[in-house]
């Protein structure tokens, strides 16, 4: 599906956020293996977090496009796991908090129960065999952010790795992959304000961030909420909508120099 997430997401940024129903589903078609009537498609978009829109029988559109970035849902997550790579490691604990116009509207917490917690992790973290005995299983734990996150765009700071993990972790226990559009606090800091290392660690004492438990997935989560809070202070004026936003998050120096022309 990550092909028709990609496909989808161009065609929708270069025909101004809408498509047709024929451009819709050549794409869909094209870039899947699946059988299933194009409705049938869009219902596994939706519920995969893409956020599509049907809003009439010809007429699909992008909602992030449209969106103002003031009023997207944004769920900023973090996680810690007992390894680096999702296919001999696992979550052992999921952050997330759910952020509309800067203000926290919601929260999911949770351990996730583990037969093997490293020492160093241990060290690293202060999680504790014990915390994750009767913690509720992955797939109950990772069932329950997918309900979570809905179709808001996902958070994280060094986005690829919590995405990467998790995903892999959805197609492990057959939850599909994560649709949901992905935005780095690392990439956004560094194109809205200066400082010498982008690290959370660093940026919690550059930006004078209180009550900071680093390495505890709820902790780490709200600070990056924190530090996308500093970006968004210093965004250019043309990046208005949610798309904007993820577009400027990836630009490059030229990119942004021929939009602020522009503007």
């Amino acid at each position: 599906m990550q092909k028709v997430f990609e496909s989808l997401t161009t065609a929708f940024r270069s025909n101004h956020g809408v498509l047709s129903q024929a451009q819709y589903e050549r794409i869909v078609t094209q870039d899947t293996s699946f059988f299933e009537e194009s409705d049938i498609l869009l219902i596994l978009l939706q519920a995969s977090g893409y956020p599509i829109v049907q809003e009439d029988e010809d007429r699909y559109i992008l909602d992030t496009y449209f969106t103002p970035h003031s009023k997207q849902r944004y769920c900023i997550i973090d996680i810690e796991t007992n390894g680096s790579k999702p296919g001999t490691s696992q979550v052992i604990e999921i952050g997330a908090l759910m952020v509309v116009g800067g203000e926290i509207i919601d929260s999911y917490e949770t351990f996730v129960e583990c037969a093997f917690l490293p020492t160093y992790i241990s060290k690293i973290t202060g999680i504790q065999p014990h915390d994750l005995i009767d913690a509720p299983s992955r797939k109950e734990a990772l069932i329950g952010l997918k309900h979570f996150m809905g179709d808001a765009i996902f958070v994280a700071h060094n986005v690829k790795f919590d995405y990467g993990f998790l995903n892999a972790s959805f197609e492990r226990f057959g939850l599909g992959n994560i649709g949901n559009p992905t935005l780095c606090t690392i990439e956004l800091a560094r194109r809205t304000f200066e400082s010498e290392r982008y690290g959370l660690a660093y940026l919690i004492e550059f930006l004078d961030i209180k009550t900071a438990t680093h390495h505890r997935a709820y902790s780490d989560a709200l600070c990056a909420s924190k530090v996308m809070a500093k970006s968004l202070e210093t965004l250019p004026t043309y990046v208005s909508t949610a798309d904007a936003l993820l577009q400027f998050a990836t630009s490059s120096r030229r990119d942004r120099r021929l939009k602020k022309e522009e503007g």
